[in-house]
């Protein structure tokens, strides 16, 4: 195994543990783990999105392609 592919493979692993926090973060429609810190409150009478659940969203999509790539790049290096 190279540093390439060692470096390659703890960058993936990170991205996965973020992909399974940000996703467990999200309330859904009991609630989440995010009424653990406070996002509970969050469901107000408003019915739109707050700031940070949009924020929240943006940033799971972006580590989600982000652990995508890497999962392509993972398998075109491992298998040469």
């Amino acid at each position: 195994m190279t540093v390439v592919e060692a470096i390659a493979i703890v960058i993936h692993i990170i991205l996965s543990l973020a992909v399974v926090a940000l996703v467990l973060l999200h309330s859904g429609k009991g609630g989440g783990l995010s009424d653990v810190f406070g996002g509970g409150m969050s469901t107000s009478s408003l019915g739109g999105s707050t700031v940070v659940e949009r924020n929240l969203d943006r940033l799971t999509v972006i580590v989600g392609v982000l652990f995508g790539i890497s999962t392509f790049g993972l398998t075109i290096l491992l298998n040469n």
